[in-house]
């Protein structure tokens, strides 16, 4: 779900209001209104970045509660701008509710989260969330899907040289007149990552975008995924369950879980990734990193890396 705005007119006038479904307002901006709500839309709160700028992201003794039940406790953690945050832990450790908390999608117990220095306070135009599954509007196109991303009130020129500009940074160039159900699952979720990105945002809020994409498919969106961040620098928090995908993607890792037998989850491990992007996902440097990572995710490391001990701390290259 992106949390973007629209244009109010079109941008493919594939139908005769150019939106969706045959009955739709002449003006299309009810439809698209309704759209927007289809695939998980909305705006509140702060307006978004005119242009591509990254924000600071603070969490300050954040914590959540369901049914009497703690999930997180005491998360503090600032994310700098343009930064690539990783967040790692088992399922139902709270990961995507501290994700849905940074866009304003669900509300802390206790703490705050500031985003720019301002609080966070119902959902927050300044954000753009990704998740598992694209959510294209079937009877769109894709550069119709991808256009409910722009800030509404966009000009109907601006608004097209910016999906055109999206597409091509995402490669679906080629594709932006077909429908959903006439490309992959892969292209899929880039037309999702462009339509998140079409309001560039100052915080991108990504999901386990690539859980549902096939091993080589989800290496190819993590190339793209660097890609996109080295052309339009935001910050970036990332939810995933994959250890390798958090070292490739990025500058600090954060492991969510309980500690102490205490009640919620919090930070129990940060790791920042050495090297820049992109890094060789055969390091034996990121392999040290791996098996402390998954040693915290109560994964048992059999063996050591060759030629590498086991070590509290990473060393420095040549060994």
């Amino acid at each position: 779900m992106s949390h973007t705005a629209d244009v109010s007119t079109d941008l493919t006038g594939t139908d005769a209001t150019g939106t969706g479904p045959t009955g739709a307002d002449p003006t299309g901006a009810g439809v698209r209104d309704r759209d927007e709500l289809r695939a998980g839309a909305t705006t509140a709160g702060p307006s978004a970045p005119a242009g591509n700028t990254a924000y600071t992201v603070e969490f300050a003794g954040v914590g959540r509660t369901f049914a009497a039940e703690p999930v997180l406790r005491d998360v503090t953690l600032t994310v700098a701008p343009g930064e690539v945050l990783a967040i790692l832990g088992t399922s139902g450790c709270g990961k995507s509710t501290l994700l849905r908390i940074a866009a304003g999608l669900d509300a802390p117990s206790t703490g705050t989260v500031r985003i720019d220095g301002s609080a966070v306070d119902g959902i927050d135009a300044r954000c753009a969330v990704g998740f598992q599954e694209p959510r294209l509007l079937p009877w769109r196109t894709v550069s119709a899907n991808v256009a409910l991303g722009l800030p509404r009130g966009t000009r109907r020129d601006a608004g097209a040289a910016r999906v055109a500009q999206l597409l091509e940074l995402v490669g679906l160039s080629a594709f932006a007149g077909h429908r959903p159900r006439e490309i992959s699952g892969g292209m899929a979720q880039r037309a999702s990552l462009a339509r998140a990105l079409a309001r560039n945002p100052g915080v991108l809020l990504l999901d386990e975008p690539f859980g549902a994409l096939d091993a080589l498919t989800r290496l190819k969106m993590q190339d793209l995924l660097l890609d996109v961040h080295a052309a339009a620098p935001t910050t970036v928090l990332l939810v995933t369950h994959d250890v390798d995908e958090a070292l490739q993607l990025a500058d600090r890792v954060i492991l969510l879980g309980r500690e102490d037998g205490r009640a919620g989850a919090t930070i129990r491990q940060e790791v920042v990734v050495p090297g820049r992007r992109p890094r060789d996902r055969g390091s034996a440097e990121l392999a040290e990193l791996r098996g402390r990572l998954l040693a915290g995710l109560g994964i048992e490391r059999h063996g050591q890396p060759r030629g590498l001990p086991s070590t509290s701390t990473v060393p420095h290259f040549p060994y």
